[in-house]
């Protein structure tokens, strides 16, 4: 989930203590037509290799608002960089800084844990997924939080996506993760610009109760714009962003309110992916093979 939500006001990267990533030079790497690859980041440079795409993407394509810091290193980068493992697409026939064209940011929860949690947590009250007994099982990863995706304008195609499908789907195996989370974005800062694609995500694919996350109320935006009967669903479902029409598509839960985020000029839905939910059709997006046939 592109998660552009929370950007804290905190040192350069290089400033920061970064959590132990040992796993990272043994992951399983993906090539495509001999050219992509996918892999976590190995060390602080090809971190800052995708601040610098999600820089360009986020505060030179889109609306966002850097702080000084930001613009000063053409970075995007908080906190949280720090903690989080960073899943990047790289071309391999470019040389030099730019060759990372696609990144996520994923955060498990043993992680979060250890720290100051997730940062969802600025927008929703993640309360009841913590302690659920089906997302927490012993023995399992638990949850892990995706956030801060993007691509370069000239590799936003489906060999890329599925790319970076293959990395997450790779280290939801390595680390038995049992759902996957995060913040999808909507252009723009008035929720009643959207009232037929949020109302739609309201009354079709509102979570269970017992799943069902909650804006936190100082931040709260309703979904709930209009009647059930008044919304035209095939023209409301395509009228979303394309994640959250993959996501949906994979049986997503959607979190109860929207969130507006000022600096991003985003309105924020908050999406929750149990990994059993995924049907079997869709596996070909992770590329799991044999392995689907072993879930659970």
């Amino acid at each position: 989930m592109q998660n552009t939500g929370k950007s804290m006001q905190v040192p350069l990267r290089s400033e920061l203590t970064r959590e132990p990533r040992p796993w990272a030079e043994a992951f399983p790497l993906a090539v495509v037509d001999g050219r992509l690859e996918v892999r976590l980041a190995r060390s602080d440079e090809e971190i800052a290799r995708s601040q610098a795409l999600r820089y360009q993407i986020f505060y030179r394509e889109m609306a966002a608002l850097a702080t000084p810091a930001m613009d000063a290193a053409r970075r995007d980068f908080d906190a949280f960089d720090a903690l989080c493992d960073h899943l990047l697409v790289i071309d391999r026939e470019e040389k030099g800084p730019n060759n990372v064209v696609g990144t996520y940011r994923l955060l498990r929860q043993a992680v979060a844990e250890k720290h100051d949690g997730f940062y969802s947590a600025d927008e929703y009250d993640l309360t009841p997924l913590l302690g659920h007994p089906v997302l927490n099982p012993p023995g399992k990863g638990g949850l892990m939080e995706l956030g801060r995706s993007c691509v370069r304008r000239d590799h936003r195609n489906t060999a890329t996506i599925q790319l970076l499908w293959r990395g997450i789907a790779a280290y939801m195996e390595a680390h038995a993760i049992t759902a996957l989370f995060g913040c999808a974005s909507l252009p723009g800062v008035d929720p009643k610009a959207h009232a037929q694609p949020l109302s739609y995500l309201h009354h079709n694919h509102l979570a269970p109760e017992d799943l069902r996350v909650r804006a936190v109320a100082e931040r709260y935006e309703e979904m709930n714009l209009l009647p059930a009967d008044q919304i035209n669903a095939r023209r409301a479902f395509m009228a979303l962003p394309p994640l959250v029409k993959g996501y949906i598509r994979l049986g997503a839960h959607i979190g109860q309110g929207a969130v507006v985020d000022h600096q991003f000029g985003t309105t924020d839905v908050f999406v929750l992916l149990p990994v059993e939910r995924i049907g079997e059709r869709y596996f070909g997006h992770f590329d799991r093979g044999d392995r689907a046939s072993r879930r659970g």
